[in-house]
């Protein structure tokens, strides 16, 4: 146990975020996603009991976002011809919005496949037992200032 860190960031996942630099990015997936697939290059960390928004909000306190980048933050669009609501884009909005002063300006959406393209290149996928459709979330890390 460590004081002032979020419980629900096991110590693997602690190692691996401090593993990760400037520019690195990491995905935190819904339970839909194809981690095991996406991840062959990657690190991949079982979160399964756990949702997208509650580890969001617990690794932005220790995560900075890129900010030399005009979007750090990427959500998978939702596919033409979908019938799909994405409320839980908004949650993700307001947690960035704590932690990040550029807020919902730090998020852009990118095509699924692009998306899937990107998290092929990412040093960890953090998948999540999340229900929610289209609530993949892939962050790039900044530098963490004192």
């Amino acid at each position: 146990m460590l004081k002032g860190i979020p419980k629900i960031l096991s110590p693997e996942l602690l190692k691996v975020l401090c593993e990760m630099g400037h520019s690195d990015r990491q995905v935190i997936s819904d339970g839909n996603f194809p981690a095991e697939t996406m991840g062959k290059n990657a690190i991949v960390i079982r979160c399964d009991g756990h949702g997208v928004p509650e580890l969001l909000d617990a690794i932005l306190q220790v995560f900075p976002l890129d900010t030399y980048v005009e979007k750090p933050v990427s959500l998978m669009a939702v596919m033409p011809g979908d019938k799909v609501e994405t409320p839980i884009w908004d949650v993700y909005k307001d947690i960035i919005a704590k932690y990040d002063d550029r807020g919902a300006d730090t998020v852009q959406n990118i095509e699924r496949f692009a998306f899937y393209d990107e998290a092929r290149k990412v040093y960890a996928i953090i998948a999540t037992g999340e229900s929610a459709l289209y609530a993949n979330i892939m962050l790039q890390k900044g530098v963490v200032v004192d």
